[in-house]
């Protein structure tokens, strides 16, 4: 357990990084600037990016030569492209997928 003092001091740190990381952006592209071109080409790709990061970042413990073989992420990762192909909604997509492979570790492949 950290001192009083420790505490206070990881909490103040915390808290300017949040403030920080919120408005700095604010600060260094003013509405009544144009935005670099470098930058918007990163709010371009780096969804994308990040998104693929991600699936590979949850895939990569996934043996296929073991039981239950990927198999419920595999379900997973069909109902969440049907979903999104279907609705067209990220958040749906991912929530649906993440229901369907709780519920498939959970009770059918534990």
């Amino acid at each position: 357990m950290m001192p009083f003092h420790q505490t206070l001091i990881t909490a103040a740190a915390l808290i300017l990084g949040t403030v920080v990381t919120r408005f700095l952006p604010f600060l260094l592209f003013p509405p009544n600037k144009e935005t670099p071109p470098f930058i918007v080409y990163l709010g371009r790709v780096l969804p994308y990016a990040v998104m693929g990061l991600l699936v590979v970042f949850c895939l990569k413990g996934v043996s296929v030569i073991s039981e239950p073989y990927g198999i419920p992420e595999a379900l997973a990762i069909l109902c969440i492209i049907v979903f999104h192909l279907w609705k067209n909604n990220v958040l749906i997509s991912i929530g649906v997928g993440t229901v369907v492979y709780m519920i498939l570790v959970q009770h059918i492949f534990n």
